[in-house]
């Protein structure tokens, strides 16, 4: 089948794009920005990729199937051109995936408001190293695995990452309602995706609804110690097993201390000693992480015996880009990347650092760039999350023009805030600016080490690189 992927740079959509090449289609898509490093791993792949929307092209091309991702909207003229030809049939990316790899499959699909890329590497992995070989998609780019998609064998798993966001501009089902779980995990629930979701119980009907698609021979993995989850304590229609700290868990965590050199914690199954971790990642929210993994990837590899699914992998478990990637590593600065875009994320991680690099002086960079952080909605919270720094930037309000003052993030009212809790904050009115005073900044007095974190789930313009490059120059 010759299958077109609109906007098939994502992540996402270029990892699915690789798997459809994998099992033996002709690929081919567009996008309005053919970037690396995507573009660079697509072309290796021998999918060819146009620049731009063109429905004459498109016509040229005659596709089997056209795959409108999820950032495609009406207006757009190769959608404008299905829409009223109906010429070619159209699908969304999810719909796709349950489709052409996931409908015959046990899938593991791992949802949550935060974590999800991380845990899906992690389950994958962790299933390698013990000598399966499961299939999976990443919505990122891990270090382990290696790669962020795999077709892997029909006879094992299959992992997913369960994204609750919507499925295309014509679907408006989150996108794990595709994914048919055999094992579902749920991570954790905070509101989010306000441009899709009107509250929390909102964003609970839809992981209500995931909970209900999974089979009475599967199980929901779900974080005991969330008090949003606390809505799911009665699924008596599948099989559940709660993680987490609480001793009421099945699987617990425990003896958790985290310093400089990196993180220890034990597991126990049902009181019974599991494996001890010692890693180099951050935080006990990615040691949640780990739990909820290995949980769900022992189910898969031996549900009459899951522990005999050996742990020790996650010693030398190397992590996702851009999630708490460290980009420079000098006595005098550390410089580290994260996709955080949720108040609880970013809180969670400045601790994680406070705790691991105590005698730094803390720098925050933030980008207000997605669909919730650009907006008033959550900004409390940021503003409470950022206290956890000893110095704030925050960079312009992506696409702020196209809000409403009264809707925007308000990052002087956020500055002035975090200036009377006793942290250094300053906005601005463009990343440029920012780089520039970033770039000019002293280091700390009494010889004390800087960690400078930025947070976005966007290119934050560019300055990011150029801000390390900068500091490497200046020595």
């Amino acid at each position: 089948m010759k299958i077109y992927f609109m906007g098939i740079c994502g992540t996402a959509m270029g990892n699915a794009a690789l798997l459809a090449r994998a099992a033996g289609h002709e690929v081919m898509g567009a996008d309005s920005g053919v970037y690396p490093p995507m573009s660079d791993v697509l072309a290796r792949a021998g999918i060819t990729l146009h620049e731009g929307y063109d429905t004459a092209r498109l016509q040229a091309l005659a596709p089997d199937l056209v795959v409108i991702g999820n950032a495609m909207a009406r207006g757009n003229p190769e959608v404008e051109w299905l829409l009223d030809t109906r010429a070619v049939p159209f699908t969304s990316l999810p719909a796709l995936l349950h489709d052409t790899v996931l409908k015959k499959r046990r899938n593991i699909v791992i949802c949550g408001t935060h974590g999800k890329t991380t845990t899906t590497s992690m389950a994958a992995f962790l299933l390698r190293e013990n000598g399966r070989d499961p299939g999976f998609l990443i919505g990122g780019v891990p270090q382990d695995p290696p790669v962020g998609n795999h077709l892997g064998t029909l006879s094992d798993p299959f992992v997913i990452e369960g994204d609750e966001y919507d499925s295309a501009f014509f679907d408006k089902r989150s996108k794990f309602i595709h994914y048919a779980p055999h094992i579902a995990v749920l991570n954790n629930l905070e509101f989010d995706h306000a441009d899709i979701f009107r509250d929390l119980s909102d964003v609970q009907r839809t992981f209500n609804h995931l909970t209900r698609i999974v089979p009475r021979n599967g199980w929901i993995v779900l974080n005991g110690d969330d008090e949003n989850l606390r809505a799911f304590s009665a699924i008596p229609w599948t099989r559940v097993l709660r993680v987490g700290t609480g001793e009421h868990n099945d699987v617990r965590i425990g003896n958790f201390v985290e310093e400089a050199s990196g993180a220890v914690f034990t597991l126990w199954w049902k009181g019974q000693p599991w494996a001890s971790v010692h890693w180099a990642q951050n935080g006990l929210f990615n040691a949640r992480n780990a739990a909820m993994a290995a949980t769900a990837a022992a189910l898969a590899f031996n549900p009459e015996n899951p522990t005999s699914l050996k742990l020790d992998a996650l010693n030398r478990f190397r992590g996702v880009k851009r999630r708490q990637e460290i980009l420079m590593d000098t006595p005098a600065l550390k410089v580290i990347e994260d996709f955080g875009h949720h108040p609880t994320a970013l809180a969670e991680t400045l601790s994680s650092f406070r705790a691991r690099f105590k005698d730094a002086v803390l720098t925050a960079v933030f980008e207000p760039r997605s669909n919730t952080a650009r907006t008033s909605t959550l900004q409390s919270g940021f503003a409470r999350a950022l206290a956890h720094a000893d110095e704030v930037y925050l960079g312009a309000v992506n696409r702020g023009e196209k809000l409403a003052a009264s809707e925007r993030f308000d990052s002087e009212a956020v500055a002035q805030h975090l200036n009377t809790q006793g942290c250094l904050a300053q906005a601005f009115g463009s990343n440029e600016a920012l780089l520039q005073s970033l770039c000019s900044a002293t280091l700390p007095p009494s010889g004390r080490p800087r960690l400078v974190v930025f947070f976005t789930n966007g290119s934050f313009d560019g300055i990011i690189g150029r801000y390390v490059t900068a500091a490497k120059s200046a020595g």
